[in-house]
């Protein structure tokens, strides 16, 4: 199949936010209700919120994608004769507001792997380790030092996922899911 990386663009938006929908609750902690689910996922992951984060210049989105005409392996449809998108991550380049990130990440110039989520059906294929390529290689063209993210401590999957890429625990942050406080890891590698 061939899988294209590329970084988005603002026509993606939609098919971004329809992505996250799928893919976000699948990195929620159990014991997350849909209704909090729901709530972020309309806050942070809208159609809106995708334009804002394309449009802001601090930001990066990439995407990979399986070009119209050709199979991805799972039975994907291609809306309008358009691509089908397989997986997604957002970085930030600005510095940490959470006093703990701050604290793990210095005044090191970092970027933040804010985002990177991909459909269950492309697990374990190769293709977000070409995503996560591709985003390094950003961060790194950017100047970053080191980068950042953080992931719900209970996430094995993503952290192993992670830990493959040369990201290791440094500290602890809090993230807000509806009322609930989850507890996350600050996870940092060198760009």
């Amino acid at each position: 199949m061939g899988i294209i990386i590329r970084q988005a663009n603002t026509a993606d938006a939609p098919a971004l936010a329809e992505l996250a929908a799928v893919t976000f609750p699948l990195a929620c902690p159990p014991g997350s209700t849909p209704e909090d689910i729901a709530a972020f996922t309309a806050a942070k992951l809208s159609v809106n919120a995708f334009a804002s984060y394309l449009n802001n210049p601090a930001m990066a989105l990439f995407v990979a994608e399986v070009p119209a005409g050709e199979a991805d392996g799972a039975g994907g449809a291609f809306p309008q004769g358009g691509t089908r998108l397989l997986a997604y991550t957002l970085l930030v380049d600005v510095p940490p507001s959470d006093a703990d990130v701050a604290a793990v990440v210095g005044e090191t110039a970092a970027v933040e792997l804010s985002k990177c989520y991909a459909r269950p059906d492309c697990h374990g294929g190769g293709t977000t380790a070409r995503i996560m390529a591709a985003s390094l290689d950003w961060a790194e063209a950017r100047g970053a030092r080191q980068v950042w993210l953080g992931v719900n401590s209970a996430n094995m999957r993503a952290r192993r996922f992670y830990e493959k890429h040369g990201f290791t625990v440094a500290g602890n942050k809090n993230f807000q899911l509806g009322k609930r406080v989850e507890h996350d890891f600050v996870m940092v590698r060198p760009a």
